[in-house]
């Protein structure tokens, strides 16, 4: 069974996050979350687990996992375990960590220490300004480099009520190229 690990950060696109993992298990895709400290404002992470009955890893996780030498470093059994990587929503602050390396919590750990022969898709979501100001560019193109392949936002109007592109891709758009990518 091919094995998915999603890894969410702060965006109000993150409230999608159920019904991509609800397709993939209706496909007999095995999925794992990973959500960050400010991510859990916009998710139900204890209905997440319960409803898919799927495993969903936080910050605190990596601490309790983790009490002498030998003990297993869960950013490291992660990312060996998954055959995917799947950075939705990606915002553009855990862009900029990503893109200049830093690990700071579970989820850009598990990013720097992913073996980059497997997929790594990307799905930014942000305001269309944070979207259009030239440092994105430069991220999106730093990680294009690194084979990460980018699921581009879309046009809409914004929850903040702002027009333009920014918005997280479409949950079926998002689960037809993770299947290609497993597909390959």
């Amino acid at each position: 069974m091919p094995h998915v690990l999603i890894a969410c950060s702060a965006s109000v696109a993150a409230i999608k996050i159920p019904d991509i993992i609800s397709q993939l298990v209706q496909k007999n895709i095995c999925a794992t979350l990973v959500v960050t400290e400010a991510s859990k404002h916009f998710l139900d992470v204890d209905k997440i687990r319960n409803d898919f009955k799927i495993d969903v890893y936080t910050d605190q996780n990596e601490w309790d996992a983790w009490k002498t030498r030998g003990d297993p470093v869960l950013h490291i059994e992660l990312s060996k375990k998954a055959d995917l990587l799947v950075l939705a929503p990606l915002s553009a602050n855990t862009m900029a960590k990503v893109s200049t390396g830093i690990c700071d919590n579970l989820l850009t750990c598990i990013v720097r220490a992913w073996n980059v022969s497997k997929p790594v898709l990307f799905c930014p979501s942000m305001n269309t300004q944070m979207w259009n100001h030239p440092v994105t560019k430069d991220q999106v193109d730093k990680l294009a480099s690194w084979g990460y392949y980018l699921i581009p936002p879309i046009v809409k109007t914004l929850m903040c009520g702002d027009h333009g592109i920014g918005a997280m891709a479409e949950v079926e758009t998002i689960v037809n190229q993770i299947l290609e990518k497993l597909n390959n």
